[in-house]
């Protein structure tokens, strides 16, 4: 813990580029007392409204609260939801010249929660791949930015940003990069697994328990069929590392030819899981570009994961938290 504890503060020096599906989550807040005469749901009175970073900005939004740095690549639309990404990313302090303005609208989630329950979710978003002048502007961008950064972390939501061309052209752009400079930059896919053929060549991936028994085409009921579906992964992608979120489970790792590390669930209580999986990908990534160990990092990114489910909404942790967090599990 001591040594764990000594890799945080190092996340201040690292700088990760994030890539992916910028959602913004819309939450309201209220209270519920009475159901509707016109049909059996509930009345929420709302009483509050959130606009907060989602998706792959999300992860941006954890990566500056945890004390490291850090830029944005993704669409946005010309409209008044991606006016407000432009809007929270300057907020943190973060470069908004990766954030192309794109022919769609930018993609929103509204949540309505009463009582901290959530009631009802609702999604305005159109999906696909998108247009050869969107995904220009986006290649140019890594083109002239990707060396700046530790770390490269890719976040699909499955809403079209990610795709086999955007990633082959982000494989040769990191090999040039290794090739120039005698440095690997760390890959980190958190994956969908209708992209699944897209990430051959990562660092590392982070399938949850689901989207990990669909990638491989096994069905995880005991250690040892989750063992089997982790090598399955790694075999077909050729990655370093895979390490799977299990929920209250915690996570397993499966590092090269190694055994599977098991790592148990770090929460003491579970509120919500909104936006924990950006929170375990910003961790993971931060550890890796300041040096950390896969199996630190991946230590680190369970610790912080315990903490965000326990708070309500799309949250993320400081590095502060997760300090405390650290020091309390040393007593």
């Amino acid at each position: 813990m001591h040594t764990l504890r000594d890799l945080v503060p190092r996340f201040a020096k690292a700088k990760v580029l994030v890539i992916g599906d910028i959602i913004i989550d819309h939450f309201l807040w209220g209270m519920a007392s009475r159901i509707s005469p016109e049909a059996p749901v509930p009345v929420v009175n709302v009483q509050r409204e959130d606009l907060l970073l989602g998706g792959s900005a999300n992860v941006l939004r954890n990566i500056v609260s945890l004390g490291g740095n850090g830029a944005l690549c993704g669409l946005i639309g010309d409209d008044a939801m991606g006016r407000k990404v432009v809007e929270l990313v300057e907020a943190l302090g973060a470069s908004t010249s990766g954030l192309v303005i794109g022919q769609r609208p930018t993609t929103v989630k509204t949540r309505v929660v009463a009582q901290g329950q959530q009631v009802v979710r609702f999604d305005r978003e159109q999906t696909g791949h998108p247009s050869k002048r969107s995904l220009d502007a986006l290649l140019g961008y890594l083109e002239a930015h990707l060396h700046a950064f530790d770390a490269v972390m890719v976040s699909d939501y499955a809403k079209g940003v990610v795709s086999e061309q955007l990633m082959t052209r982000l494989r040769q752009l990191l090999a040039l990069i290794r090739a120039r400079e005698q440095r690997i930059m760390p890959l980190i896919i958190d994956p969908k697994p209708s992209n699944f053929h897209c990430f051959v060549g990562a660092t590392v991936i982070t399938p949850n328990h689901h989207e990990a028994m669909q990638m491989a085409s096994i069905r995880i009921a005991d250690e040892h069929s989750l063992l089997a579906a982790a090598r399955q992964i790694r075999e077909d992608l050729g990655c370093e590392a895979v390490l799977v979120t299990r929920g209250e489970a915690g996570m397993a790792l499966l590092q090269g030819d190694a055994d599977l590390v098991t790592i148990p669930t770090m929460a003491k209580e579970v509120y919500d899981v909104t936006g924990a999986g950006d929170t375990v990908a910003a961790t993971l990534a931060l550890g890796l570009a300041s040096g950390c160990s896969m199996n630190e990092a991946a230590v680190l990114a369970n610790h912080a994961a315990g903490i965000v489910v326990g708070k309500i909404g799309t949250a993320c942790v400081s590095a502060a938290e997760l300090l405390g967090t650290l020091s309390r599990d040393d007593v």
